[in-house]
Parts: C-alpha cells; structure tokens; sequence
C-alpha cells in the first residue's frame, strides 16, 4: 500500500513525532500519539502497528543512548535482560496474529490502574534517595524472568509497557529513578526492534513514513530524556502519572465502551 501524504500531513506527523518522542523519552506512551496519528492518515490497523515500531526503535534508541552517555545505563549489567526481552518480544509479535487479545484488551486496563494505585500510594514506587547507583547486574533469573514477560507483552499488546518497566525495576532492583527509565528505555528499543524484525517479515511497515516520524521522535527523544535527567523525580513523577491515567482512559473507552 503506497500512501500519498500532503504537506500538512507531513508536517503533523513532524509535529507530534516531536511529542510522542519526547513523551516516551521520560515516561513512555508516545504511541498514544504516534499510533492514532497513522491511523487517521488511513494506514490499516496494522500497517500502523509495524510503521510505529520503526519511528519507535529511532526515538527509543536516542533516548536510551542518552541516559548511557549520562552514565544512567550500564548496558553489561543487563545481558541477560536483553537476550530475554528479543526472545520475549518475538513470541509475543507472533501470537498477535495466532491468538485473540479481547480478553487482554479488558485486562490491560486493570492492570495499569493498579500500576497508577502503587506509583501513587508507594512514594519509592519510582525510587527514592535510598536507592543505590547499581554496582553490579541484577540478578539472572530476575532479569530473565522480567525481561520475557515485559517483552512479550510489548510484542503482544505494548501500552503502558514504559510504566511497567519503570515500576518492576525500581522495585526489583531497586534502582533509583533515572536509572530504571535508562533500564526501560533500553529494554522498550529492544523490543521495539525485535517486533520490527516481524512486522517486516510480514510487509507491515509503511518505510518512507516511519523513516520520517522516526526521525522526528528521535529528537523529540533527546529533549526528553535531557529534560528528565535535568529535573528528576518532580518533573518525572507527575508527567508519569498524567500518562498512565492516559492510558488507562484510552483502554478502557476501547474495550468496555
């Protein structure tokens, strides 16, 4: 499918590559933006989904390559995580097209309301001062058992997955919060990639658009991520919370309503 963009058209898609990457540079759910705004140029469902994962894989790869160039990331302490979230993803990017996802659809947003109820209860939910600048890996059934669900749900469904990665690391690592969204960020490229591989395979990925909104969320990313590690857990926190309630909205209004 050959899609024919005017001017405008371009310049939408540049505008809110720009906030999608930005949001998902600090907390994720950038695909709130990115996804509706393919569909509403008369991309197919998921010719949508696969073009979004590859503006998504360049705005999720800045934002990861700048919490490591903070020294936010330390990618040798996650090897395992990263093995389990490409095998994770995969899986997941296949049974999309083998299973039914109604059930999750009414699932996911109970899911998130309960990740909103602790992030909001639990104020080290996100990390607090006693969290420790991690010295060594996480430990390697954490990482792999982590790193298999979360990435199988990106490949499967994804929203939220920013806030899922975010939350599960603080908690499982106690990480503080910089680190846990260098962690997430690092963790949603991979999967991002891993699904990609598939869309591809399955010709679900409209290039000359997801080269330019990729483009555009790349940047987007890099003011984002510069703009959560300037200003922390004050900025962070509340922008997380806008986002997730987002989120739950959205999934709820699309399966119950």
């Amino acid at each position: 499918m050959e899609l024919l963009l005017t001017p405008g058209d371009w310049a939408l898609l540049a505008g809110l590559g720009l906030i999608a990457g930005f949001i998902d540079a600090v907390v994720g759910g950038g695909g709130l933006l990115s996804i509706p705004a393919l569909l509403t140029l008369g991309l197919p469902p998921h010719l949508a989904l696969g073009t979004n994962k590859l503006a998504a894989c360049f705005g999720s790869s800045m934002a990861a390559f700048t919490y490591y160039h903070q020294r936010l990331f330390t990618p040798a302490f996650w090897y395992h995580a990263f093995i389990a979230t490409f095998i994770g993803a995969v899986a997941g990017s296949g049974l999309v097209y083998l299973i039914d996802n109604l059930w999750l659809e009414k699932l996911l947003p109970l899911l998130i309301i309960a990740i909103a109820l602790y992030t909001l209860l639990n104020p080290a939910a996100m990390g607090n001062a006693q969290s420790l600048t991690p010295s060594k890996p996480g430990a390697k059934p954490t990482q792999w058992l982590q790193g298999l669900a979360l990435g199988g749900y990106d490949g499967f469904a994804g929203p939220g997955i920013g806030a899922f990665w975010t939350v599960s690391s603080a908690r499982l690592y106690r990480l503080p919060l910089l680190h846990s969204c260098g962690l997430a960020r690092a963790m949603t490229f991979t999967s991002n990639l891993s699904a990609l591989l598939i869309f591809s395979l399955l010709g679900q990925v409209q290039l000359h658009v997801g080269l330019w909104l990729g483009l555009c969320m790349m940047l987007g990313s890099f003011i984002g991520a510069h703009t959560a590690i300037k200003f922390g857990l004050p900025f962070i926190r509340p922008l997380f919370m806008l986002m997730v309630m987002l989120i739950t909205a959205k999934l709820i209004w699309s399966a119950w309503f």
